[in-house]
């Protein structure tokens, strides 16, 4: 009896009558070095993508994979590349080459498959050798680097051609390439090194391209590197981000200040948070303005060093932080569009909504990737093509993303919001919209690209209706809200422009040398990184200390509940409690001492003066 195959040639569930158990990693045969990496990970059953790919990557064959961040993908890829490596040396243990190359993005992305590379080949002792060319050493160091023959490779397109010309880095003996984030690749303006790499790199590599969506782009990438491959679409529920709710409020410029206070201040919203804004400025705008409640918050963006940035994120993990401002660079350079770059991205856009419903991801519209490329390519630094904060960076446990500045296109917002509800957990985003008749209303907090935001609302519903979600309007109680507004004006006249452009010139001066000392820091004590704090008060504007706490005859009479109608009742990942026994050691740090005598009550009036003339 034939079973009834998938659009991936995978016998489907239904089909198999409930007799299969889910696949493990003990099924897929994988080297019993690598599986002892994998339980001390606590990686006990493959994620989807996995269980996928890995059985078509050791039979030898291309794979182009469309599968979200997060969802597994950078071990679907390395345990099949190692696994290999494993069993060249088996028969050659002296063999020296690389044959193992996987091209990203960005630094941080580096970063991470370098640190899941190392975790996975943990127990292979010296057979497995890997070097990230991302990492800011001279070039001597790196060529001494490269002269070993390393088995595998993770970098930048740049800098592996920059060693492939230079002599230090052969590529004649590559078995197995990996383009991860295929669909970023190309439009963060790497298409000439990219272009120039498949010329050096053998016929006949096995190709592994992994990517969120399928674009023109990844179509250009499998035509240059790919030989007939399988293509995996895969999208589970917890891919296409069934478990975020996704809600909406339209409020004016300023008032999205006054709802962040609102939010955080009264803890509407618990555990960690991601705050997308527009640029870097509004990231110390945002700071500054949380610092006048004792609010804490750190910030990333592309001029901060790499190291720190890479600290920052992983000491959000871990939990030390719990709000994160972020400005995405690579949706928004910083300045507002050209009317005629205005126009090439609404045509762009246009195509994005005549695109087919049957795939969605051909939603990505060819027009709006080119309109983007040429975009990029002319306006991106080098700083900034290794950047980018909605792709590519790992957050974990992410309770909540706060749209303060909505995205420019839907796309971008589907990535911004897949930050969170990862993992089977219950996420929220969190969205604010400034209608067309608010736009303007108040200078010192618009931005441009606020003046098309229901635009952009309108094409993020659609969006997200195809993929079977809604986007809720989140209504607050204004009425109760308003009581807080004169505290939001007055933190907010505070915090002028000369405060701002303070504020970043000197977190930039503190994170340089921060970023020194973690370099010294990452060398010496690779696993104690919490000596660090990227959280801290930059004091760049007026404090004005009264405003950190909420008097009670600002609180509605129902409490928190009386702010807003609706109860999202999601749970945070962090401890909100008071500490009880520091609480009791406080209360009763004064009992057994004597009391001292008090003066008897003294009458003003008695004891008032005048002096005579």
């Amino acid at each position: 009896m034939k079973r009834k195959l998938d659009a991936n040639d995978v016998p489907s569930p239904e089909a198999a009558g409930g007799d299969e158990q889910d696949p493990d990693f003990e099924s897929l045969g994988l080297d019993p070095r690598l599986r002892q990496a994998l339980i001390q990970e606590k990686f006990t059953k493959p994620t989807l993508v996995q269980a996928k790919a890995i059985p078509l990557a050791l039979e030898g064959k291309d794979i182009l994979a469309r599968a979200k961040t997060g969802s597994g993908k950078t071990a679907a890829y390395v345990l099949p590349i190692l696994q290999a490596i494993l069993q060249h040396k088996s028969v050659d243990p002296y063999l020296k080459a690389t044959t193992g190359l996987i091209l990203v993005p960005t630094r941080e992305l580096a970063e991470q498959v370098q640190k899941v590379v190392t975790s996975f080949s943990s127990f292979c002792g010296k057979d497995i050798r890997s070097v990230n060319l991302t990492q800011k050493v001279s070039d001597a160091v790196q060529r001494s680097m490269l002269a070993d023959f390393p088995d595998l490779i993770v970098s930048t397109p740049t800098r592996v051609l920059a060693n492939v010309n230079n002599s230090a880095l052969s590529l004649e003996k590559l078995t197995h390439l990996v383009i991860d984030e295929a669909d970023l690749v190309l439009s963060y303006g790497y298409d000439e090194d990219i272009n120039a790499l498949s010329k050096a790199i053998p016929r006949g590599v096995q190709t592994f391209l992994m990517s969120a969506t399928l674009t023109s782009e990844v179509d250009t990438l499998k035509s240059l590197f790919c030989r007939s491959p399988v293509v995996l679409k895969l999208e589970d529920k917890e891919e296409k981000g069934a478990g975020v709710s996704q809600f909406v409020v339209r409020c004016a410029e300023d008032e999205k200040f006054l709802l962040t206070y609102v939010i955080f201040k009264l803890q509407l919203i618990k555990g960690k948070v991601i705050i997308f804004v527009g640029d870097v400025d509004r990231c110390y705008r945002v700071k500054l303005f949380l610092e006048q409640f004792g609010l804490k918050s750190c910030v990333l963006n592309s001029e901060l060093p790499i190291n720190s940035r890479l600290h920052v994120v992983q000491e959000f993990n871990k939990g030390v932080y719990d709000i994160i401002i972020a400005a995405d660079d690579q949706e928004v350079m910083g300045a507002p569009k050209s009317s005629k770059k205005a126009h090439e991205d609404e045509e762009a856009e246009k195509k994005e909504e005549m695109g087919s419903s049957e795939d969605e991801d051909a939603d990505d519209q060819i027009g709006k990737q080119k309109a983007l490329q040429s975009k990029r390519r002319r306006k991106m630094t080098s700083k900034e093509k290794d950047y980018g904060i909605s792709r590519g960076i790992d957050f974990q446990n992410v309770a909540c993303v706060v749209n303060f500045d909505l995205p420019t296109t839907s796309k971008s917002y589907t990535h911004r919001i897949g930050r969170t509800g990862r993992a089977g957990r219950a996420g929220m985003a969190l969205s604010f919209v400034v209608p067309a008749d608010q736009y303007g209303k108040h200078k010192p907090t618009s931005v441009p690209s606020a003046k098309h935001d229901e635009a952009v609302l309108a094409k993020i519903v659609k969006r997200q209706a195809k993929l079977g979600h809604e986007v809720k309007p989140y209504h607050f109680e204004m009425q109760q809200v308003d009581a807080f507004r004169y505290r939001m004006t007055d933190a907010l006249r505070s915090v002028t422009r000369l405060a701002v452009q303070e504020a970043r010139a000197r977190e930039i001066r503190q994170e340089l040398i921060k970023s020194e000392k973690l370099k010294r820091h990452f060398e010496d004590n690779p696993d104690e990184l919490r000596q660090l704090r990227h959280d801290g008060e930059l004091r760049a504007a007026r404090v004005q200390p009264h405003l950190k706490h909420v008097p009670d005859y600002l609180m509605p009479a129902k409490g928190r509940k009386g702010i807003s109608k609706e109860d999202v009742g999601y749970v945070g990942f962090s401890k909100t409690h008071e500490n009880r026994i520091r609480k009791a050691r406080d209360r009763n740090r004064g009992r057994g001492k004597p009391r001292k005598p008090t003066a008897g009550k003294v009458d003003p009036l008695k004891t008032f003066n005048r002096s005579r003339k």
